[in-house]
């Protein structure tokens, strides 16, 4: 069968521009999410539309429509620039390991009791290493993985996500933070069936510590959900036990940074066995640096048994 003829090959940056475009549907925001021009991003469309000889957008006074043909290409271009990035992946990790970028995605609940032991083993051990930190919700983590947009995660396990192979690293306790006037202020051996009668504050919704809270809580026996006061962070939770609106639950690691803002707060243990969380590497199965991303996991191991953990 002879070849079929075409046209001039369409251009990396032209596919962008056009992935861009199909994703946002109006130009300024497209050539602002890219880095490029309106003026050039527009050519950039045009030039693709003339080397494929189709029409890709349908565009009016008000806002911009992708034709039947856009909405087809859309994907097969989006896919192409997938496979452009994993070759670019590709070729760094073949490169002398822990160089260049890695984008590591950190929860809120995790980021300020760890990062100092995360960025100095980094800065003595992989000085080459360009470690870049994210910190958002695990949802938004999870979907940054499979975007792309991130390379490795530091949160809480287990995900049960699909094409995600976790890296644990340590287990570690919660304990009760109260005021001081608390009748469990400071007691140790606490039965987890105390948690029925508590006033427990939470964390807002889409913390994965809250999820974990409410777990603990269910398995101690309390059936309803004890929420009448929230906040968007720990500190804010632990002020707010300080003030004296009721009790919550701080994983250990947490503990010192946390009660050290405040002398109106006592900190009681759980019994045997105590509830606990995991906290583990996570990334995408088959990521072209996982020998790598093994090795940091270990050295990570290592650096973090001077905190009050229990190192897998």
């Amino acid at each position: 069968m002879a070849a079929v003829s075409r046209g001039k090959q369409p251009s990396l940056a032209q596919l962008r521009a056009f992935a861009a475009v199909a994703e946002h549907l109006h130009f300024r925001d497209a050539a602002a999410a890219i880095g490029m021009s309106q003026p050039a991003l527009s050519g950039a469309v045009s030039a693709l539309e003339e080397a494929l000889g189709v029409q890709l957008l349908e565009r009016t006074t008000r806002k911009v429509l992708l034709s039947p043909a856009g909405e087809r290409l859309a994907v097969r271009a989006k896919a192409v620039l997938g496979e452009v990035e994993a070759l670019l992946e590709e070729a760094d990790a073949v490169k002398a390991p822990f160089t260049g970028a890695l984008r590591l995605g950190v929860i809120p609940t995790v980021a300020p009791y760890l990062l100092p032991t995360v960025l100095a083993l980094v800065h003595e051990r992989y000085p080459d290493l360009d470690l870049q930190v994210h910190e958002e919700q695990t949802s938004s983590l999870l979907e940054g993985l499979a975007a792309g947009r991130l390379d490795l995660l530091l949160l809480a396990v287990p995900l049960g996500v699909p094409g995600v192979t976790e890296l644990p690293l340590f287990d570690e306790d919660f304990v009760l933070v109260t005021p001081l006037d608390h009748w469990l202020g400071g007691r140790e051996g606490i039965p987890r069936e105390a948690l029925r009668e508590l006033n427990l504050l939470l964390l807002d919704e889409g913390h994965c510590l809250r999820d974990q809270a409410l777990d603990i809580c269910r398995e101690a026996g309390r059936a309803d959900a004890p929420v009448t006061t929230t906040a968007a962070g720990l500190s804010t939770l632990v002020q707010l036990v300080a003030g004296g609106l009721g009790v919550t639950l701080l994983p250990r690691t947490a503990v010192r940074v946390e009660t050290s803002r405040s002398s109106q707060l006592l900190t009681g243990y759980f019994a045997d066995p105590a509830p606990t969380r995991r906290v583990a590497l996570a990334m995408r199965s088959g990521a072209a640096r996982a020998a790598e991303y093994a090795e940091l996991a270990e050295a990570l191991r290592g650096a973090l048994r001077p905190l009050p953990v229990r190192v897998l």
